[in-house]
C-alpha cells in the first residue's frame, strides 16, 4: 500500500557546512496553503523514514486525527563519522550544524511552509547522538525550538551542564525515552558504554527543572525495533 501523503526534497547549499545539505519533507494527504503545520525535524532523517517508518505513522496519525497538522523534515548525515562531528556535543561540526538549523533550515521552512512562525511550533527529534543533537539546539534556542523528542540520548557532563546552565527551559516541552537493556551500548569511538545510568541522571535533573516533560524506560536495547515501537506514542504526546 503507497503512502497518502506526499516526499518533496529542498536542498540547502549551506555555507556553515560548506556542504550540500537535502532536507525530505513529508507532508500529509490533507496538506493545503489553508492551514498551519507543526514541524518536526529529524536528525537522522532517513533512518525515520526508512527504520522508524515515520511516514507511515504520520498517515496513520493524521487519519485518525490522532495528532495535528504536522510536516515531517527529514535530514541525514554523510557516514558515522560525519554523524558524531555534527551531532556529540564535542563534534567538530556541532555549532556549524546548529547555526545550520538555526539560521538557513528554520527560514527555508517557514518560507516554503505554512507554519506558525513561533518555537512551540517547531520541534527537534533524535535518536542517540540525534536526540542529544535536538536538546542541546533547543536549549541554546528555546524561542526557536520548543519541543524536543530525544529516544536514548547520549548524555555526557556537557549534556548535564547545558541543563543546568539553560536559561529558558521553561519553554521547552521534553518527551525522553531509555531503554532498560542500554546498558552495554557500541559507539563510534569504538567503546562499549552504559547509556541507562547518565540517562537516569538526566531524568531526574530535567525532573527538578519542572521542564513541561515526559519519560519513559522502553523494554529493549539501543536499537530502532524499540525506537520506531515507541514513535507513535512520542508523535501523539508532543503533538495532539
Amino acid at each position: 500500500m503507497g503512502r497518502k501523503g506526499t516526499m518533496v526534497e529542498e536542498e540547502i547549499n549551506s555555507k556553515y557546512l560548506d556542504e550540500l545539505m537535502t532536507l525530505k519533507l513529508y507532508q500529509p494527504e490533507s496538506f493545503s496553503p489553508l492551514y498551519k503545520y507543526h514541524i518536526c525535524i529529524m536528525q537522522d532523517g532517513n533512518d525515520y523514514y526508512q527504520l522508524g517508518r515515520t511516514a507511515t505513522v504520520s498517515d496513520r496519525l493524521h487519519t485518525n486525527d490522532e495528532i495535528e497538522n504536522t510536516v515531517f523534515v527529514g535530514i541525514h548525515y554523510n557516514d558515522r563519522y560525519d554523524r558524531k562531528d555534527k551531532y556529540h556535543p564535542s563534534g567538530a561540526k556541532q555549532e556549524a550544524y546548529i547555526k545550520f538549523l538555526i539560521y538557513e533550515v528554520v527560514p527555508l521552512l517557514d518560507d516554503l511552509l505554512p507554519t506558525y512562525h513561533m518555537g512551540q511550533s517547531r520541534t527537534l527529534m533524535g535518536d542517540s547522538l540525534a536526540g542529544t543533537l535536538a536538546l542541546m539546539t533547543a536549549l541554546r534556542y528555546p524561542h526557536t525550538f520548543g519541543k524536543v523528542i530525544m529516544q536514548s540520548p547520549y548524555v555526557d557532563e556537557k549534556v548535564m551542564d547545558a541543563v543546568k546552565n539553560a536559561k529558558d527551559i521553561h519553554s521547552i516541552d521534553i518527551y525522553h525515552t531509555i531503554g532498560l537493556e542500554e546498558t552495554n551500548v557500541d559507539t563510534t569511538a569504538g567503546t562499549k558504554e552504559d547509556f541507562l545510568a547518565p540517562n537516569r541522571e538526566l531524568n531526574q535533573l530535567l525532573k527538578e527543572t519542572g521542564v513541561s516533560y515526559i519519560y519513559y524506560e522502553l523494554d529493549g536495547e539501543h536499537t530502532w525495533k524499540a525506537w520506531q515501537k515507541d514513535l507513535p506514542r512520542a508523535l501523539t504526546a508532543m503533538f495532539s
